[in-house]
């Protein structure tokens, strides 16, 4: 019983530095959660190709794309 216990606060402490982790990337790419669903509309050929082939993607395809997205690649210059 007492290995049951140990084995469960193991693997709980285990996550909460994963879920971490996982929240602070997310919290750093703002511009990422704003655009991906464009990319996966109007990109997904070139999702694998690396971020400049995207990012050259989403500005052919700037009148398409959704207006949050057009912001974040205006405010990095884009």
């Amino acid at each position: 019983m007492l290995c049951v216990k140990a084995t469960k606060m193991t693997r709980f402490l285990f996550v909460i530095p994963l879920v971490l982790m996982t929240s602070m990337a997310s919290a750093q790419q703002p511009g990422h959660d704003a655009c991906a669903r464009d990319v996966s509309r109007f990109c997904r050929a070139q999702m694998n190709d690396g971020d400049m082939v995207v990012l050259a993607c989403l500005q052919q395809n700037r009148a398409r794309i959704s207006k949050g997205c057009q912001q974040t690649l205006a405010s990095h210059g884009r």
